[in-house]
C-alpha cells in the first residue's frame, strides 16, 4: 500500500516455480545419463553397444554419437523426431553441417577441439539448435566424451527437447501479459495476503488511493498502515472468511490527500494457498450519489435541515426512547409572524433567505441531541429529548424566542421578525407523534391569540405557570426604581455562646400588582433577564448600611451575608463595586461574607477563578452555600479559600429522625473543622435540633427556632432582646 513501491500486476502465483522446477528435473536426468554412460565406458567398451540399443528405443530423448572429427556414428529415433534427419541421412555428416546454425558453428568446433586435445569439457547448456527443415529447435544438451577401443575419442551428446517447457513459459509470458493488462485498466487496489494479515503482494491501480506513503510494505501487516477503526474491520473479516469460507465484503472510509474517500473492500480465503485475496474498490462516487438521495428524501431542499417526513420520524423514535427511559420530551411548533408580509413586499427571494436564517439560528440554539425541522412553509418544528420536568423546556423555548430578537439582515435590509410558538410535552400531551404535533400546532395559535411573539403550552396549568412568569418577568423590570425591594435579615447565633454572631442578607420583593412574590420565584428571572446584576448591587450597598448602623448602635461587630448569584460573577465591575461599597460604609472587609452555590462555581472556571482570588484577597470571608445538594462540592472546597461550609436546611431537617442525615452532618462538620472551616447550619426550627447540632459540634446556626427574615428596624430590636436573653 505505498505510492513508491513496485506496482506491477500481480503474478500467476506458482506458474514459474514449476517451470524452474521442470528444467530442474531435466538437468538432473541429462546429469544422471551422463555419468552412467561414463561409468559403463570405464568398465568397458562393449557396453557401447548395450546403451546404443537402448537409446535405439528411446524416442524422448536424442542421442548422437560423433567421432573425433565430429562426423555422426550414432543417431537414434529419439534424434530423427528432434532434428528432423533419419540415421541415414545423418550417419558421416559432421556435426556442424546438421543441426548448428551458421553463427555458432565456429565456437563448437572449437569447443570440441579443445575436448578432445585439452581435456575441456563442454558444459550442458540450453541452446537453439537446427531441425532438417531450417527451423529453430530448443533442447537442453549436455555431452560425453570417451575413447573406444581403437584408442579414437567419441563424443555423445544427449539433448531432451524442451519445445514443450518453451511453450509452456510462452503461454505463462502471455497470461502474465495479459493480467498486467487487466490490472492496469482496473483501478482497483488488490492485495494478497498470508493469514496472518502481512501482505505478500498487492497493486495499484491508482496510487492516489494508497492510504500510506511508505518504501516497502511488503511483509508488514496490512492493520499497520490503517487508522484503528479500519483495522479493526479488516481483522475481523480475515478472522470470519478463514471460518467461514466465502466472500466477505464491508465499507470504510479514508481521509485521503485527495479528500475523504470511501471503499468497498472484499475477502476471500484462498485455502489451498493458505492467502487471502483483499480486492478494495473505491466507491466514493455511488456513496455520494447516494447520501444526495438521501438528503434529497430526508432533508429539505431550501434550509438543509430535516423535512416533514424525516421529522416525523425522530418524533417517533424520541416517544419510544423516552417512553424506555421513563423521560419527558417537548414537541415545539414555531411559526414565523407575519412572514407572508416579507415575501410580498420583497419578494420570495428575500423570504427563502429569511428562512434559511431561521434555521440556522434555531439549530445554532438547541442541543445536538435536539432535532430542529421544517414542515413547509414557514413552520418550524424542534424536538427537545430527555427533559426530567416539563418546566426545563422553559429556557429552550425562551432562548428560541430570544434568536429572532436581533434583526433579520436581508439584502441590505433590517427585519424586524418575530415567532409564535407552541409546545405539547410528552407524555402529558399526547403520546403518538400525531397527538403531540396536533397540539403543539394549537398552542402554537393560542400564542398568536395572545398577540404572537410568544409562547404556550397545551395543558392549562402550564400555561398557568408561564403566564405567571411573564407577569414577574413585567412586573420586575422597573421595580427597583419604584422601590418595591427590601432587604430583610436572619440572625445567625453562635452555638456557644448562644449570641447573636451576624445576619443573613435576604430580598422580599412587594409588587402593588401581585403583591409579595418569593423569591424562589422572581430570582430565577432575574437571573435569567440579567436584573439580578443592579437588584444585588442594591442588596449588597444596603446591607453594608445596615451592618454599619447595627454595629454603631449595639457597640458590636457583627457579620452580613450576601447571596453571589453567577450573573453577577460575570459582571466586569463587580469586585470594584464591592471594594467601592467597602470603603462607603467603612465597613472591614473580614464583617463581610459572600455566600457562594455550586451553581456560581459551575459558570466558568477562569471567571470565577478571578473574582474569588480577589475577594480572598480583599479579605471578604466566603461561604459554601447549601453543602451537600450538589456534585462536586468537595472538590470545590479544595480548590477554593472557603471559610465557612453552609449544611443546607434540607439535612438539617432531618437529623432528629434520619439517621442517615445525622451520619451525614457529623461527617460534614468533622470534615469542615479539619479544613479550617466554620460550619454554619440554616433551617433550624427545633430546640431538638439545636441541641444535637451543639453535641455534634456545629459553630453558627441559624432558623426559625430564633427567628424568620425580619425587617431591618425589627433586627435591631430582636438584637437587644437577644442580648437580654443570653445574660439571662
Amino acid at each position: 500500500m505505498h505510492e513508491e513501491a513496485c506496482v506491477e500486476p500481480l503474478h500467476p502465483w506458482g506458474a514459474k516455480r514449476k517451470r524452474d522446477r521442470k528444467n530442474i528435473e531435466l538437468m538432473y536426468f541429462c546429469q544422471v545419463i551422463k555419468e552412467k554412460e561414463w561409468d559403463m565406458e570405464n568398465h568397458h567398451a562393449d557396453t557401447r553397444e548395450s546403451v546404443r540399443q537402448l537409446f535405439d528405443t528411446v524416442d524422448a530423448i536424442s542421442v548422437q554419437g560423433y567421432d573425433q572429427e565430429r562426423r555422426v556414428v550414432y543417431w537414434n529415433i529419439g534424434s530423427e523426431k528432434i532434428y528432423g534427419y533419419t540415421a541415414e541421412e545423418a550417419l558421416g555428416k559432421k556435426l556442424e553441417d546438421l543441426i548448428i546454425p551458421e553463427s555458432m558453428r565456429s565456437n563448437v568446433v572449437s569447443s570440441h577441439k579443445n575436448w578432445v586435445n585439452k581435456g575441456i569439457e563442454i558444459p550442458a547448456s540450453e541452446l537453439t539448435l537446427r531441425s532438417k527443415s531450417g527451423r529453430d529447435v530448443s533442447v537442453y544438451s549436455s555431452h560425453v566424451m570417451f575413447c573406444n577401443s581403437r584408442g579414437e575419442y567419441e563424443m555423445y551428446c544427449i539433448d531432451v527437447d524442451m519445445g514443450d517447457v518453451k511453450k509452456a513459459q510462452s503461454q505463462a509470458v502471455s497470461k502474465e501479459e495479459l493480467l498486467k493488462g487487466v490490472f492496469e485498466s482496473i483501478p482497483d487496489l488488490f492485495f494478497l495476503l498470508s493469514e496472518d494479515g502481512n501482505i505478500i503482494d498487492y497493486h495499484a491501480g491508482d496510487s492516489r488511493k494508497l492510504y500510506v506513503q511508505h518504501e516497502n510494505i511488503i511483509g508488514k501487516n496490512m492493520a499497520d498502515f490503517l487508522p484503528e477503526e479500519v483495522s479493526a474491520k479488516f481483522n475481523a473479516s480475515i478472522a470470519k472468511a478463514m471460518v467461514d469460507g466465502g466472500v466477505l465484503s464491508f465499507e470504510y472510509y479514508l481521509d485521503l490527500p485527495i479528500g475523504k474517500a470511501y471503499f468497498e473492500a472484499r475477502v476471500s480465503h484462498l485455502r489451498g494457498q493458505q492467502q487471502l485475496m483483499v480486492i478494495v474498490r473505491d466507491i466514493t462516487e455511488a456513496h455520494e450519489t447516494a447520501e444526495l438521495i438521501r438528503k434529497q428524501a430526508y432533508f429539505d431542499s431550501l434550509t438543509s435541515i430535516p423535512n416533514r417526513f424525516l421529522s416525523l420520524d425522530r418524533l417517533s423514535q424520541m416517544i419510544k426512547e423516552m417512553d424506555r427511559n421513563g423521560e419527558k420530551g417537548a414537541v415545539v411548533f414555531l411559526d414565523v409572524d407575519d412572514f407572508k408580509k416579507v415575501n410580498d413586499s420583497l419578494g420570495h427571494d428575500a423570504g427563502d433567505k429569511v428562512l434559511i436564517e431561521a434555521a440556522n439560528r434555531l439549530s445554532s440554539t438547541v442541543r445536538e441531541s435536539d432535532t430542529v425541522g421544517r414542515l413547509g412553509g414557514d413552520e418550524f418544528i424542534v424536538l427537545l429529548g430527555s427533559l426530567t420536568e416539563c418546566f426545563d423546556a422553559v429556557d429552550v423555548v425562551e432562548k428560541l424566542l430570544d434568536v429572532f430578537r436581533e434583526p433579520f439582515n436581508i439584502d441590505g435590509r433590517e427585519l424586524n421578525l418575530t415567532t409564535s410558538i407552541g409546545v405539547a410535552v410528552f407524555p402529558d400531551n399526547g403520546e403518538s407523534a400525531t397527538d403531540l404535533l396536533r397540539n403543539a400546532d394549537a398552542a402554537m395559535y393560542q400564542s398568536k391569540e395572545l398577540g404572537r411573539n410568544t409562547y404556550s403550552f397545551f395543558t392549562k396549568q402550564m400555561n398557568a405557570m408561564i403566564l405567571r412568569r411573564l407577569e414577574i418577568e413585567a412586573q420586575l423590570i422597573g421595580a427597583l426604581e419604584r422601590n418595591e425591594f427590601e432587604v430583610y435579615y436572619q440572625p445567625k447565633i453562635n452555638l456557644n455562646d448562644r449570641r447573636i454572631v451576624g445576619v443573613e442578607a435576604l430580598l422580599r420583593w412587594h409588587n402593588p400588582v401581585m403583591g409579595q412574590v418569593a423569591p424562589d420565584e422572581f430570582i430565577p428571572i432575574a437571573e435569567h433577564t440579567g436584573l439580578i446584576v443592579p437588584i444585588g448591587k442594591y442588596v449588597l450597598a444596603h446591607a453594608l448600611d445596615f451592618l454599619r448602623e447595627w454595629g454603631q448602635t449595639q457597640r458590636q461587630e457583627y457579620t452580613v451575608a450576601v447571596n453571589l448569584s453567577p450573573r453577577q460573577f460575570r459582571d466586569q465591575g463587580f469586585v470594584d463595586f464591592v471594594k467601592e461599597s467597602l470603603r462607603a460604609s467603612g465597613v472591614a472587609p473580614d464583617r463581610l461574607e459572600f455566600e457562594i452555590t455550586e451553581g456560581v462555581l459551575m459558570i466558568g472556571q477562569s471567571c470565577v477563578d478571578e473574582v474569588l482570588s480577589t475577594l480572598h484577597t480583599l479579605g471578604v470571608k466566603l461561604s459554601m452555600d447549601d453543602f451537600g445538594t450538589g456534585y462536586s462540592s468537595l472538590s470545590y472546597l479544595r480548590q477554593y479559600d472557603f471559610d465557612l461550609l453552609k449544611i443546607d436546611r434540607s439535612f438539617v431537617s432531618g437529623i432528629t429522625t434520619n439517621r442517615e442525615d445525622r451520619d451525614l452532618v457529623t461527617a460534614t462538620i468533622a470534615m469542615a473543622h479539619s479544613l479550617n472551616l466554620h460550619v454554619v447550619a440554616e433551617g433550624v426550627e427545633t430546640a431538638e435540633q439545636l441541641t444535637l447540632l451543639q453535641e455534634l459540634g456545629c459553630d453558627i446556626a441559624q432558623g426559625y427556632h430564633f427567628s424568620k427574615p425580619i425587617p431591618a428596624l425589627e433586627m435591631m430590636g430582636y438584637k437587644l432582646a437577644e442580648r437580654s436573653m443570653a445574660k439571662n
